[in-house]
C-alpha cells in the first residue's frame, strides 16, 4: 500500500491524543472514523474538535466551508466494527497499558480490512509485542504523535522487529502529508527517541523533589529564564502525571528499577489530581495555565545537569542502532517539545569532556547507574 491509497482513517481513542490526532486527519483532507469506549467520551472528543476548528477560523487558518466540510467527514463510533469496516489506516490511540493495547489490536486484527495499516499511538511500549496478538505484525507500526496533536510537528515512526518496510513507507509518508516532522526509529526500544531521551531527566527531577532540595516552582523558574518556554515540571502537568507515572512503570520493569515514579508522584496519581486534564496536580491550573514566579529561580541549580544525562543517553541509541545518526536524535528533540537546540548541537558548544564528566559526577552524587557517561560519550567521537 502507498500513502495515495489511504481515504479513511479510524482513530481508536477520543481523549487528549485520540481527538487530536483524529483533528489532525481531518485537516489533512481524510475522511475520519473516532471511537472510544463509550458515547460521552466520543462526544466529548468531538465536541472539542469543533472547538478547536472554531479557533482555527477565528484566527483565518481555515474557512467556515472548510470547516464544515471536516465536520461532515468525522463519523464517532463506540463499536470497534463499524468504525473500522472501511478505514484503510488505523491508529489506536488507548491509555498506556499494555494489556488495554492488546486487547484493541486483537479486536482491530478481526475488524478492520487486511489491506490497513494499524498504528499505535504509543509513546513507550514495543511495537513487537503490540504486533504479537495480530495476524499481520508485518502491517503494524508505531505512529507516536506529541500532545497537543494538532500543534507539535514531530512523529516518531517505529519499527516492530517484523513490521516491513512498505509500511514504514507509507507511516512515514503519511506523517509528511498531515505537515509532520517524521523521524524513523528503526530498532524497537523502550521509549523510542524523545520519551527515552527524557527518561533520565525524570530520574533527577524526581530526586530533586523526594529530597527536598528544590520546589518544582524554583528548577522551572530557572528553565523559563534560560529561554525554555515551559518548565519540565509544568510539562508534566500538561501532558498528564498519570502518562508519566505510567510510562515510568514500564521503563522501570523494561530498561532499569532506577527508572520508578518518585513517591510524591505515585500520591498525586492516587488522589486523582493529574495536572492540567483535571484542574490540579504539581501545579494549580484551575485558571489557566499556572503563574510561575521566576523570581523564585533557584539560581544554583545549573540547566546544563539535564542537557548532560540527555547526551548521555542519547548516545545509547546511537551505540543499539535505534536511530541511524546525531542529526535524527537532534530533529525529535527539537521537533518533540519546542527546544531550540538538540542535545548533541548543544553539546558540541558545551565540550563533550566536559558532559562525561558531569555525568559522572551525578552518577556518584545521587548513586543512579543510568547517569555514568557511555563508551561513546567518553570518547568524543559522535
Amino acid at each position: 500500500m502507498k500513502v495515495e491509497d489511504i481515504k479513511k482513517i479510524a482513530v481508536m481513542g477520543a481523549g487528549d491524543m485520540g481527538h487530536g490526532i483524529a483533528e489532525v486527519a481531518l485537516l489533512s483532507g481524510y475522511k475520519v472514523a473516532m471511537r472510544d469506549i463509550e458515547q460521552r467520551f466520543v462526544d466529548k472528543g468531538l465536541a472539542r474538535i469543533k472547538e478547536s476548528l472554531e479557533k482555527l477560523v477565528e484566527k483565518q487558518k481555515v474557512t467556515e466551508e472548510n470547516k464544515k466540510a471536516m465536520l461532515a467527514n468525522i463519523g464517532i463510533f463506540v463499536d470497534v466494527d463499524k468504525a473500522v469496516k472501511d478505514a484503510d489506516f488505523v491508529i489506536e490511540a488507548a491509555p498506556e497499558i499494555m494489556d488495554i493495547k492488546k486487547k484493541v489490536f486483537q479486536a482491530l486484527d478481526e475488524s478492520a480490512p487486511k489491506h490497513a495499516v494499524l498504528a499505535s499511538n504509543t509513546s513507550n511500549m514495543s511495537i513487537t509485542e503490540i504486533a504479537s496478538v495480530t495476524k499481520r505484525p508485518e502491517k503494524v507500526v508505531g505512529m507516536h504523535f506529541f500532545n497537543p496533536a494538532v500543534l507539535m510537528r514531530l512523529v516518531e515512526v517505529i519499527k516492530g522487529d517484523k513490521t516491513s518496510e512498505e509500511t514504514m513507507k507509507v507511516a512515514y509518508d503519511l506523517a509528511l502529508k498531515m505537515n509532520k516532522v517524521p523521524v524513523r526509529v528503526e530498532k524497537d526500544s523502550i521509549g523510542f527517541v524523545y520519551n527515552r531521551v527524557n527518561a533520565p531527566n525524570s530520574i533527577l527531577l524526581g530526586a530533586i523533589i523526594e529530597r527536598g532540595w528544590a520546589t518544582p516552582e524554583e528548577i522551572d523558574a530557572k528553565m523559563r529564564k534560560v529561554g525554555m518556554p515551559m518548565g519540565p515540571y509544568e510539562l508534566m502537568d500538561y501532558v498528564g502525571l498519570d502518562v508519566a507515572y505510567h510510562g515510568a512503570l514500564y521503563f522501570a520493569e523494561r530498561l532499569s528499577p532506577e527508572f520508578k515514579p518518585p513517591k510524591w508522584m505515585k500520591e498525586k496519581v492516587d488522589a486523582g489530581t493529574l495536572g492540567k486534564k483535571t484542574g490540579k496536580g504539581i501545579f494549580d491550573w484551575s485558571k489557566g495555565r499556572p503563574e510561575i514566579n521566576l523570581a523564585k529561580a533557584k539560581e544554583d541549580f545549573d540547566p546544563t545537569d539535564l542537557i548532560a544525562i540527555q547526551v548521555n543517553e542519547a548516545t545509547k541509541l546511537l551505540e543499539g542502532g535505534v536511530v541511524k545518526s546525531p542529526d535524527d536524535i537532534d530533529k525529535a528533540m527539537v521537533n518533540g517539545g519546542g527546544a531550540a537546540f538538540g542535545p548533541f548541537q548543544l553539546a558540541t558548544g558545551i565540550g563533550y569532556d566536559k558532559i562525561a564528566k558531569r555525568c559522572e559526577e551525578l552518577a556518584k552524587k545521587f548513586g543512579v547507574k543510568a547517569f555514568e557517561p557511555t563508551k561513546t560519550l567518553k570518547s568524543g567521537k559522535i
